[in-house]
């Protein structure tokens, strides 16, 4: 069974989003929507992920509260730029921002965090150097993105993956 199926529950996500993708429940979009989960299970099995471990589930809920916040912050942050409410002149630019996380899943999911919040977009990891760069919209002091940075994110991510 784990030959078919070797991780049941992804091919079964791939299949629930496709049929609410394409908004209806037929055969053909059953047996179209079966094919595509068995193919992105195989997939991932080419991919041979590292095994996962995640040691303090408490911190994900810290870090999760803390990225929720700063996703507000940034849409009201940006919100005001478009609008034109802030009256200072804006400079954005790209930061670099040496890293001690090397988990891969934590560095996956330190991209999710920097790329959702607003008016920041992760650009490289230089895994030799373990350097990231990212771009910020509203760069005002470089210094002050490296420390929320490490602060704010990878040290819960240090947390819950190392």
């Amino acid at each position: 069974m784990t030959r078919l199926l070797p991780f049941p529950i992804i091919s079964f996500c791939l299949l629930a989003l496709w049929l609410l993708l394409n908004q209806a429940i037929t055969f053909g979009h059953i047996l179209l929507g079966c094919v595509i989960a068995l193919l992105g299970g195989r997939i991932l099995t080419i991919l041979e992920m590292p095994p996962m471990r995640v040691r303090r589930p408490r911190v994900i809920l810290r870090l999760l509260r803390l990225v929720a916040i700063d996703i507000v912050r940034s849409n009201l942050a940006v919100g005001r730029i478009v609008l034109g409410l802030r009256r200072r002149e804006r400079r954005s630019g790209f930061v670099e921002i040496p890293l001690d996380l090397r988990d891969p899943y934590g560095l996956a999911s330190l991209a999710c965090i920097i790329t959702s919040t607003p008016g920041t977009l992760w650009v490289n990891f230089d895994a030799q150097r373990g350097v990231l760069t990212i771009h910020v919209l509203d760069l005002v002091d470089d210094a002050e993105w490296i420390r929320t940075i490490k602060d704010r994110y990878e040290r819960h991510l240090l947390e819950i993956f190392e």
